[in-house]
This record gives C-alpha cells, sequence and structure tokens, in this order.
C-alpha cells in the first residue's frame, strides 16, 4: 500500500514537473521564432496615398509578428511629395530596423524614403537622388516649395548620419558641393557613388547579400504582396489618374444626356466614378460622408433631368458632386484642378460631337431645335394682305380699334387715324400683324357689307 501511495506521489511530481516544463518549452520555442523572420515589402512603381497604406499594413503584420528585420525593395521614380512625406514617418517611427534595397530606381520620393532607412543597399546599375520637386505639368516648383523640400530631405538624411548637403544637392540646383556638385545640377549617384560618399551602406548583387549583410541568413523571408484592393487604390489615386477618371466619368454622363435611352456611356462614366471613390476609400481619403453626398449629386440631377423645375435641383446636385469629387481627392487643391482639366476637355468634346452629329437624347427634349419655316408647313398666323382693299362696315365706333365686317367676316380692326363712327363705310388700307389698318370711306358698293355674318 505504500508502494503504491510513494508510486502515485512520483507519478504526480512528474506531472507537475512536465507542466511546468512545457511553458518553459513553448516560450522557449517562440523567443526561438521570434526575431528569425523578416518582413520583404516591394516598393515600386510611384509613390502614392495607395502605396503608404500598403506599407502600413506590412509594417503592423512585421510589427505583430516581431520580425527582426523589415526590407523594402525599392524600384521607384518618384511621385507624390506629401505620400513620401507619410512614408517617411513611417520608416522614422518604426521599432523594426528598416533596410532599403535599391535594385532599380530610387529617384526623387523614393530618394526621401531611403534617406530614412537604417540601412541602405544597392545594387549595381541602381541609382538614387534627383529630388527634385516638380508640377504635375513636369515644371519646376516654386523657390517656396524647393525650399520646403530640400529641407526634408536634409532632416531625413541627418537622421540616419548621412551627408545632409549632398541629399539638399539632390533638390537644389542652386546649391555648389566643391568636387561633387556644379550650381544649375541636380546630384544623381549611382551605387558606387553612393557607396563612396557614405549615402548607402554596402554594395549587393542580390538578396541573399542582403540577407548576409543583416545576419539573417538563417531568417525566414515574409513576403507582402498587394491585395487586389490594394492594387486598385494605387492605380486610383495616382496623380495622373485622377483627371483621366474625372474626364471620362464626365464625358460618360455627357455622352448619355445627349443620346437616347441609357447605356453604354453612362454606365462607363458612373463606373469612373465609382472606381475613383472605391479607390479613394480604400486609401482611406474618402468616407461613407463623401459617398452619400455623391449619390445625392446623382438623385438631384436626375430630377432637373425628369422633373419640371427652375434649374435649382439641378444646381444643388453639380454642386453636391462636385464637393464630394473634391474632398475625396488626397489634395483639395489638386482635385479642383483636375476637375477643372475634367470640365474643359468634356465641354470641347460635346462641342465637336454636337456639331456634327447634332443632338438626341433628353437634351433634346429640354431644348427647342426646330425652326419654324413656312416650307414645313409652320405657320405662325393667317395672312391678311388677300384683304387689302377690302370694303365693309364698322359694326363698332372705332376709337381708333373695334369691329368691322370686312368682306362679310367680322375682323378686329383700328382706323388709320380719327374715330370711325359705327355703321360707317371703311376700307381695308393696311395689314400689320394680326391688325387690320381701314379708313372710313364716302361710297360703299359692296353688299356683302350689309349683312355681317356672326
Amino acid at each position: 500500500m505504500g508502494r503504491k501511495k510513494s508510486l502515485l506521489a512520483s507519478i504526480l511530481l512528474l506531472c507537475l514537473g512536465l507542466m511546468s516544463f512545457i511553458p518553459a518549452v513553448a516560450s522557449s520555442g517562440v523567443d526561438a521564432a521570434e526575431g528569425r523572420m523578416v518582413y520583404w515589402i516591394p516598393v515600386e512603381q510611384e509613390v502614392e496615398r495607395g502605396l503608404l497604406r500598403f506599407l502600413e499594413r506590412g509594417f503592423r503584420e512585421a510589427e505583430e509578428a516581431a520580425a527582426r528585420d523589415i526590407v523594402l525593395e525599392m524600384d521607384t521614380l518618384g511621385g507624390e511629395v506629401n505620400a513620401a512625406l507619410e512614408i517617411g514617418k513611417l520608416l522614422r517611427a518604426s521599432e523594426i530596423p528598416v533596410t532599403v534595397y535599391i535594385k532599380g530606381e530610387a529617384i526623387s520620393a523614393g530618394a526621401y524614403i531611403a534617406l530614412n532607412a537604417d540601412h541602405i543597399l544597392m545594387t549595381s546599375g541602381s541609382a538614387i537622388g534627383a529630388a527634385e520637386p516638380v508640377t504635375i505639368t513636369g515644371e519646376q516648383a516654386d523657390p517656396k516649395t524647393v525650399a520646403f523640400w530640400r529641407s526634408n530631405m536634409q532632416a531625413a538624411a541627418e537622421s540616419q548620419g548621412r551627408d545632409p548637403d549632398i541629399a539638399a544637392g539632390m533638390v537644389d540646383r542652386n546649391i555648389e558641393i566643391e568636387g561633387i556638385k556644379e550650381k544649375g545640377e541636380l546630384i544623381s549617384l549611382s551605387a558606387g557613388q553612393a557607396v563612396e560618399l557614405k549615402m548607402a551602406d554596402e554594395l549587393v548583387a542580390d538578396e541573399e547579400e542582403v540577407l548576409r549583410f543583416l545576419n539573417a541568413e538563417d531568417a525566414e523571408i515574409v513576403r507582402t504582396d498587394l491585395t487586389v484592393s490594394e492594387r486598385i487604390a494605387r492605380f486610383v489615386t495616382s496623380p495622373y489618374v485622377i483627371p483621366v477618371l474625372f474626364t471620362i466619368g464626365l464625358a460618360g454622363i455627357a455622352i448619355e444626356f445627349f443620346s437616347p435611352g441609357f447605356g453604354i456611356p453612362g454606365t462607363i462614366g458612373i463606373g469612373a466614378f465609382a472606381l475613383y471613390f472605391f479607390g479613394h476609400f480604400l486609401a482611406g481619403f474618402a468616407g461613407y460622408e463623401t459617398l452619400v453626398l455623391f449619390i445625392i449629386g446623382l438623385i438631384l440631377l436626375a430630377l432637373e433631368v425628369f422633373v419640371a423645375g427652375f434649374g435649382i435641383l439641378g444646381i444643388l446636385g453639380l454642386i453636391a458632386l462636385v464637393a464630394a469629387l473634391v474632398t475625396a481627392a488626397p489634395n483639395v487643391i489638386f482635385g479642383v484642378v483636375s476637375l477643372l482639366i475634367a470640365f474643359a476637355v468634356t465641354a470641347v468634346g460635346v462641342f465637336i460631337a454636337i456639331r456634327h452629329l447634332g443632338t438626341r437624347g433628353v437634351w433634346k427634349r429640354l431644348v427647342l431645335f426646330d425652326d419654324q419655316r413656312n416650307q414645313s408647313g409652320y405657320i405662325s398666323q393667317v395672312s391678311r394682305i388677300s384683304l387689302m382693299g377690302k370694303k365693309g362696315k364698322a359694326v363698332t365706333p372705332l376709337r381708333p380699334s373695334g369691329v368691322a365686317v370686312i368682306d362679310g367676316v367680322r375682323q378686329d380692326v383700328v382706323s388709320d387715324g380719327g374715330f370711325i363712327p359705327a355703321q360707317a363705310p371703311v376700307e381695308v388700307v393696311g395689314s400689320e400683324g394680326v391688325r387690320l389698318v381701314v379708313r372710313q370711306v364716302k361710297d360703299v358698293q359692296d353688299s356683302s357689307a350689309e349683312d355681317p355674318v356672326e
């Protein structure tokens, strides 16, 4: 019996020991797994707000997974300044070390993002720099904008121990750096030059060398890819795509307005606006209130077309529609400019279409386009020319207007001068529109005037 008790006690102690050991093993397993993952995130094409949202998701997932490093594989010619500034903040705030691996180009906004990273690695043939700000038309930005962007480039370089003067030379043509840059030029560095000037850490050949630099050869690489919705958001929020979507949307609705029925043009137009709102909603620019405002605008415009009114509904609908489009844009000024461009292009297209193809559909029901000509059977009033010279008798006194019987028919007449008493003989001497002008005569032989015809 005592042996059984001691055996049972031993088993219980063994179980307790195993239970206490299991959490330790699990904990050591988690500790071993944590810090062994490297999140690999592509930074390609344009820098815009859609890219910002994608990177925010990637950084959040990396932090939740307790990754040891984040690698941004970069190949971009730049893009929107405001989006680049936000991405720069994201990199500086990251608790996980960030390495930018420039596999192609890091131009303009791309250069700014790279300068905010803990490490910059470049492949042979890659480049970094040429970060002069330009307008959407490609013209050089004003001095105020250049100074603003230059100071941000310098701050990004200083934050990671890189030369701020070289960073400024990537932006401002007026800066001169002895042995590196002459006045009137922009700095754009090849991979070898960037490493030599300590703007990049090392020249690498491939991903393996990137991992070797990070001492993460045995790490698990987690590749973060764009979802379908993120791809749409990146495409739609591009500053070059927004004016095109506006133009397609306005042109589609305009064509539908001037053609019968509701078909392909109207569907394409509404589809373009829907794509615009969907992409900006995913990118975080447009909220439900913007979408509701847009729908209200469409409803008011439809009511103006199909319900008789004084144009108030149409004006309110247009205001709501424009407000929704502008407020959903990344920048209000940019949204207004894009919309004006779209309006101008659409107006020119509609003018050309009306001139060569004519008008049909709803617009034709709102405006009278027919010429009323006698050749087409239109007669505005009955001609009185045939009554010239006819004689009759005044039925009422003409003071100067009244009624007379002319050629057996009662007519509204007016005297050509003074008062003509009733029953006085008269003669038609003129025809002015609907009026007959008569004159009193001395002798009437027209028997038809004796008996008025009612």
